[in-house]
C-alpha cells in the first residue's frame, strides 16, 4: 500500500461530521489573503482574542499509515504542526468561517447535506418574506391613495366628538361603578338578611314539624276518643232502650215449676229439687221484689227485705226478728216455722206492693189473689194454695210458689212499662 495522508481540519457545525475542505482554500495568494484579512478586520473589527477563539472548531489532522512487520492494519499517528504555512492557512480559514458566521445566523462551516437543507429553509423564508413585503407594500399604497381622500377637519371633529363621548362614558362608568359598589353593599346586607331568614326558617320548620307531629298525635287520639264516644253513646242508647228489670230477672214456668233466672222454686216427689237451687231461687225472688219497691220509692210496713243470695231473709221491724228464706234440707211440717213465717211475710210484702201500685194505677191487678199466706186461683172453681210447708203437700206448695212468681212477673211487666215511659219523657 502506498503512503497516503488525509487531513481533517474542521467539522460541520450542524451534524458535527468531519469536513475535508476544498484544496483551493490552501492556494490563496498573498495579496488575496491580505485583502481578505484587511477586509475582515475593517468590517468586523476582529481582535486577537476573537481570532484565538476561531481555533475551537479546529480538528487536528491525522495520518493513516501501514502497520509494521508486514501485518494487515493501520494506526493513526498525529503529525503535529509541520510548517508555518499550515498554521497560517488554518488561521485564514478559521477567520473566514468566523466572518461568515458573524454575518449570518448560521455557524460555518457546513457539510453539503446540511447546506442543502439550510438553503431550502432559507428559500422558504425568502418566499414568505417576499409575500409579506408584497402585502405591506400593497397596504402602503392603499394608505397613500386613501390619504388624499381624508377630510382632516372632519376627522378631527369626529375625534373630538369621540373624546367627549369617551369622557361622558367614563363619567357614566364611574357613576355605574359607584352604583355597583352600592348594589354590592346592598347585596351583602340582603345576603346577611337571607342567612338570618334561612336560620329562622329552619327553626320554624323544626317547630312546625314538632307541632305537626303533636297535631297528628292529638288528631289520632281525638279520633280514638270520638270512636270511643260513639261506641259509648251507642251502648248508652242500647242501655237506655234496655229494660233493666227484664234483662236482670227472667221469670218463666216449666210444667209445674215456677223458674226465676234458671232456678226452680219448689220441689215434687217426682222431681226432688235440691235445696241449694231453691234457696238461690228465693234469693233472686227477694232481690226482685226489693228492687221493684225501691223503683217506686216504697217502704214495706212491718218488714224489711234483705237480699243475701241463697241466704236471704226478712227482718221483722217490730222486734228485729229475722225470718230466713232458705231451707236446710228435708220437707218439714212442725219444726220449721221460721221458714213458713218468712214465706208468709214475703206474700204480705207482695200484697203491700200491689196495694201501693193500685193507688197510682187503678187498672193494675195481679192474676192471683193473695190472702193471709195463701194464693188463690180465681179461675172456676177457685182454689187457694198455702205458701207454708207445714200441713201442706209438695205439689200445693210448689203450685203456690209458681203463682207467686207469676204475680211477680206481672209486677215486673208493669214496672218495665213505667220505666219505658219515663225514658220516652226524658228523650
Amino acid at each position: 500500500m502506498s503512503d497516503t495522508k488525509s487531513f481533517v481540519n474542521f467539522s460541520c457545525q450542524r451534524c458535527l461530521q468531519p469536513l475535508k475542505l476544498d484544496e483551493s482554500l490552501n492556494n490563496l495568494g498573498e495579496h488575496t489573503i491580505a485583502d481578505l484579512t484587511l477586509q475582515i478586520r475593517r468590517n468586523n473589527e476582529v481582535d486577537l482574542d476573537m481570532q484565538s477563539t476561531s481555533l475551537e472548531h479546529y480538528v487536528p489532522p491525522f495520518r493513516m499509515s501501514e502497520s509494521g512487520n508486514g501485518a494487515n492494519g493501520f494506526m493513526v499517528i498525529s503529525d503535529g504542526w509541520e510548517t508555518t504555512s499550515l498554521g497560517h492557512q488554518l488561521h485564514v480559514k478559521a477567520t473566514l468561517f468566523d466572518l461568515l458566521s458573524n454575518n449570518s445566523d448560521v455557524d460555518h462551516p457546513l457539510c453539503d447535506e446540511c447546506t442543502d437543507t439550510l438553503l431550502e429553509l432559507m428559500d422558504n423564508q425568502l418566499r414568505q418574506t417576499e409575500a409579506e413585503w408584497k402585502d405591506y407594500n400593497d397596504y402602503l399604497k392603499k394608505l397613500e391613495d386613501d390619504k388624499e381622500d381624508l377630510n382632516l377637519e372632519g376627522l378631527e371633529k369626529e375625534l373630538e366628538d369621540w373624546k367627549q363621548e369617551q369622557s361622558r362614558l367614563l363619567q357614566e362608568l364611574s357613576a355605574l361603578q359607584k352604583e355597583e359598589r352600592a348594589m354590592k353593599e346592598e347585596i351583602d346586607v340582603q345576603e346577611r338578611e337571607k342567612e338570618r331568614l334561612e336560620k329562622e326558617q329552619d327553626v320554624y320548620w323544626r317547630e312546625y314539624t314538632r307541632y305537626r307531629k303533636d297535631l297528628m298525635t292529638i288528631e289520632d287520639q281525638m279520633k280514638f276518643y270520638e270512636c270511643q264516644l260513639a261506641y259509648t253513646q251507642s251502648q248508652l242508647e242500647k242501655l237506655k232502650k234496655t229494660n233493666v228489670f227484664k234483662a236482670t230477672f227472667h221469670i218463666s214456668d216449666s210444667g209445674q215449676f215456677g223458674i226465676i233466672n234458671n232456678f226452680r222454686l219448689g220441689r215434687l216427689p217426682s222431681a226432688p229439687v235440691d235445696w241449694s237451687e231453691i234457696n238461690a231461687a228465693w234469693g233472686q225472688t227477694v232481690l226482685l221484689l226489693a228492687s221493684l219497691a225501691r223503683k217506686i220509692s216504697f217502704n214495706f210496713q212491718r218488714y224489711r227485705l234483705v237480699p243475701y243470695g241463697n241466704h236471704s231473709y226478712i227482718e221483722v221491724l217490730e222486734d228485729q226478728k229475722v225470718l230466713p228464706l232458705y231451707g236446710s234440707g228435708g220437707f218439714r211440717f212442725l219444726w220449721d216455722t221460721k221458714f213458713d213465717a218468712a214465706m208468709v211475710a214475703f206474700l204480705d210484702c207482695l200484697q203491700q206492693f200491689k196495694e201501693q201500685v193500685e193507688k197510682g194505677d187503678t187498672g193494675f191487678c195481679l192474676p192471683y189473689r193473695i190472702d193471709k199466706g195463701k194464693i188463690e186461683d180465681t179461675a172456676s172453681p177457685p182454689h187457694a194454695y198455702s205458701i207454708k210447708i207445714q200441713f201442706n203437700s209438695e205439689e200445693h206448695w210448689t203450685k203456690a210458689l209458681k203463682y207467686m212468681l207469676t204475680n211477680l212477673k206481672w209486677a215486673l211487666t208493669w214496672i218495665s212499662s213505667q220505666f219505658s215511659e219515663e225514658k220516652l219523657e226524658n228523650q
